[in-house]
């Protein structure tokens, strides 16, 4: 486990809302709340940590970008998120401005 997290320490990452764009477009963005650790998500998807996952999603905690996310950010283009691939999935993480 802790090789799996320093694998993905290395690709913890920050991108501009234009980047992830792509990425909603294919429906591959999932939010994470703000109460949660970027990587302790990566860990428990890469992991197959199933009943920690789906609490979260039940907690939502971590879910798909609402419409009024997505319309709040496609009006700031310059909107960063910490962001972390855990193929298929892009997670991201609103950063505070």
């Amino acid at each position: 486990m802790a090789d799996l997290r320093a694998e993905l320490t290395e690709i913890l990452d920050e991108a501009e809302w234009d980047w992830l764009i792509p990425h909603v477009q294919r429906d591959a963005v999932i939010v994470v709340a703000q109460d949660l650790e970027l990587l302790d998500v990566g860990v428990a998807i890469a992991s197959d940590q199933v009943s920690s996952v789906q609490q979260w999603i039940d907690q939502q905690l971590m879910a798909k970008p609402s419409e009024t996310q997505l319309g709040n950010w496609n009006s700031d283009r310059t909107k960063r998120f910490q962001t972390l691939i855990i193929q298929p999935y892009v997670l991201v993480k609103e950063m505070a401005a």
